[in-house]
C-alpha cells in the first residue's frame, strides 16, 4: 500500500491511518538473531502465534558472527561447572556483575539474570545446544578447543576477586574453532522451523510501529517485495533488531568515544532502527554513551606478564584483566601514546597467534635505550620498572594489584608494542545502549511506566551489560538469549487485542 508521507522509524503510524491489515499474528518480532529466535520459541511454546520479520535472507544476526560463549552460573553451578569441579554461588555472580556494570547497573535485571541463569543453561540444553563437561585452563579471548568452560572476564583480577569468589562462567559450545555462533543459530533456527506456530518473513524490513489512540503498540509496518504491509500484532511487538554500531551518525551522536575504535562489530542490520522505533512511541533510551571497545592483547597468555604504560612511562592498570577493560581504561587516560612493554621471552609467538596487530614501537638492550626510542622523559620508565621488578620479587603488585601468578621481572632486552588508538592496533567495538526495559522485557518510558504492547531484547534493549570496563565474553549472547526468552514469555501472557 502507498502512503503520502514517507514511512520512517521515528514516526509511528496511527491505527486510524491503517486502511487494512495485510498480516495478522499474536506476536510480531523484529530481527532473527539470538534474541529474536529465543523470544519466538518461548512465545510459541506458551501458546502464541508468532511472526519473525528479518531484513536479511537468513537468520543469524550478530549472534551468528560471535564465538557464542554464554555467561551462565549461580545456584551451585551449571552441569558443566559442577563436572569441572566448580561450585558457583549466586551472590558471588550478582556481586561480580554489579561491579562489572558499575554505577549504571540495573540490580533487578542482573539479579533476575543470575538467579535464573542455571535454568537458562538447562533450557538451552533442552533445545539441543551442546556443551562438553571440560575446562579450558589457558587464558584466552575465545576457546578454540571444544572445551565447555573457561574464564572469560576479570573474575580473578583486582578489584573483582577481592569482593566475589572467582568462578569460570563462560560456556563454550561443543565445537572446535571459532564456530560457536553459527552452530548456535543453526540450532535455534531448527527449533523455530519445527514449530508450526512460528512464521518467518525473510528479506522483510521493519519500518515503524503502529499505535492506537491510547498510544498502545498494536502492530508494525514492514516492507516486503517493495510493498508496505500493515501487520497487526494482537499481543505485542518485540524489538530484537540489534544495536546501532553500524550507524555512524548515531555513534557520533550518542557514543563518540567509540569513534576511536577502528572495527565496528555487528551485522549490517545494527543500524539503530529498533531503538528509534521505540523512542518514537515514548520509550526511554539509556546508556547510549557506553560501548564495548577492546585491545585484544592475549593470546599469547605470556603478554599478561608484561606491563602497559602511558606516555609518561607510568602503569595505570593491572594487566591480568579482561582485554575489554584495558580498552576502556585506555580511552579514559589523558595520554597520547600507549605501549605494551615485554621481555623478548614474553613476546614469544606474539606475531603468530595475536589478534592485536600492534607494531613494535621500540626495542632496547637496556631500559634507558628503550626509554629513548619511545621518546619518554629520562628516568620515567626506569623508575616504573624498578618499582615493578621489586614488587615481582616480593610477589605483590603494590601499584596496580596484578595477581602474583603473572608477576615476572622485566629484564632487558625489552620490546615495546604501540597500542595507541589510531596507530594500527585492532580496536573492535560495539554499542551497549538501548531501550530501557523491565526484567520481563517490557519497554518503559522515562518515568518507567510500561508502554503497552512493546517489548525489546538483545542489543536493542539496554540489558545487564553496561560498559566495557566490566565486560566478560559471553555476557552479550547470554543477555540476548535470556532477555529474548523473558520478552517472549511476557508477551505470550498478554490478553489478545
Amino acid at each position: 500500500m502507498s502512503e503520502t508521507a514517507k514511512t520512517t522509524p521515528s514516526r509511528p503510524r496511527k491505527v486510524r491511518d491503517v486502511k487494512r491489515w495485510d498480516l495478522e499474528t499474536d506476536v510480531a518480532i523484529v530481527g532473527f538473531g539470538g534474541a529474536g529466535g529465543c523470544a519466538a520459541i518461548e512465545a510459541a511454546d506458551a501458546g502464541s502465534s508468532v511472526t519473525i520479520f528479518e531484513v536479511a535472507s537468513a537468520s543469524g544476526g550478530s549472534t551468528a558472527m560471535s564465538s557464542a560463549e554464554i555467561y551462565m552460573g549461580g545456584n551451585g553451578g551449571t552441569r558443566v561447572q559442577r563436572a569441572c569441579g566448580f561450585e558457583d554461588n549466586t551472590e558471588d555472580m550478582v556481586t561480580y556483575m554489579m561491579m562489572a556494570a558499575g554505577p549504571q547497573a540495573d540490580e533487578a535485571k542482573i539479579r533476575n539474570y543470575c538467579e535464573n541463569s542455571r535454568d537458562h543453561f538447562q533450557w538451552l540444553v533442552d533445545i539441543g545446544v551442546p556443551f562438553k563437561d571440560s575446562f579450558h585452563k589457558e587464558r584466552a579471548i575465545m576457546c578454540l578447543t571444544d572445551d565447555g568452560l573457561l574464564y572469560t572476564g576479570s573474575e580473578k583480577a583486582y578489584p573483582f576477586a577481592q569482593h566475589a569468589k572467582p568462578c569460570p562462567r563462560g560456556h563454550n559450545l561443543y565445537i572446535e574453532g571459532d564456530n560457536g555462533g553459527p552452530l548456535f543459530m543453526k540450532i535455534v533456527t531448527e527449533n523455530v522451523e519445527k514449530r508450526d506456530a512460528i512464521t518467518v518473513e525473510y528479506e522483510t524490513r521493519a519500518l515503524t510501529l503502529i499505535v492506537n489512540e491510547d498510544d498502545e503498540v498494536v502492530g508494525l509496518v514492514v516492507r516486503k517485495d517493495q510493498q508496505e504491509l500493515n501487520v497487526r500484532a494482537r499481543q505485542g511487538v518485540i524489538l530484537c533488531a540489534g544495536g546501532f554500531v553500524m550507524n555512524e551518525e548515531m555513534v557520533r551522536k550518542y557514543a563518540p568515544m567509540l569513534t576511536r575504535g577502528n572495527t565496528p562489530i555487528g551485522n549490517p542490520g545494527d543500524t539503530g532502527t529498533g531503538i528509534m522505533m521505540g523512542m518514537s512511541v515514548g520509550a526511554a533510551a539509556i546508556n547510549m554513551h557506553e560501548g564495548f571497545i577492546t585491545v585484544p592483547y592475549y593470546p599469547p597468555a605470556s603478554m599478561t606478564r608484561g606491563i602497559v604504560i602511558n606516555d609518561q612511562g607510568q602503569r595505570f592498570i593491572n594487566e591480568d584483566v579482561y582485554h575489554g577493560r584495558l580498552g576502556a581504561f585506555i580511552l579514559q587516560q589523558q595520554s597520547e601514546r600507549f605501549y605494551f612493554v615485554l621481555t623478548v621471552e614474553q613476546y614469544g609467538d606474539y606475531e603468530r597467534v595475536s589478534y592485536m596487530g600492534a607494531e613494535v614501537a621500540g626495542t632496547g638492550e637496556t631500559v634507558e635505550e628503550l626509554e629513548q626510542e619511545l621518546g619518554l622523559r629520562d628516568g620515567t620508565l626506569q623508575h616504573t620498572l624498578k618499582v615493578y621488578n621489586e614488587d615481582c620479587v616480593r610477589g605483590e603488585d603494590t601499584q596496580c594489584h596484578k595477581a602474583a601468578e603473572w608477576l615476572e621481572p622485566l629484564q632487558p632486552p625489552l620490546v615495546a608494542l604501540d597500542i595507541t588508538p589510531g596507530r594500527g592496533t585492532f580496536l573492535p567495538f560495539f554499542t551497549l545502549g538501548g531501550l530501557d526495559t523491565l526484567p520481563t522485557g517490557e519497554v518503559v518510558n522515562p518515568e518507567r511506566d510500561v508502554i503497552p504492547g512493546l517489548y525489546a531484547a538483545g542489543r536493542t534493549a539496554c540489558g545487564v551489560v553496561r560498559r566495557a570496563e566490566g565486560y566478560s565474553s559471553g555476557m552479550s549472547v547470554g543477555d540476548a538469549t535470556f532477555s529474548g526468552r523473558m520478552a517472549g514469555r511476557q508477551v505470550a501472557g498478554r490478553k489478545r487485542s
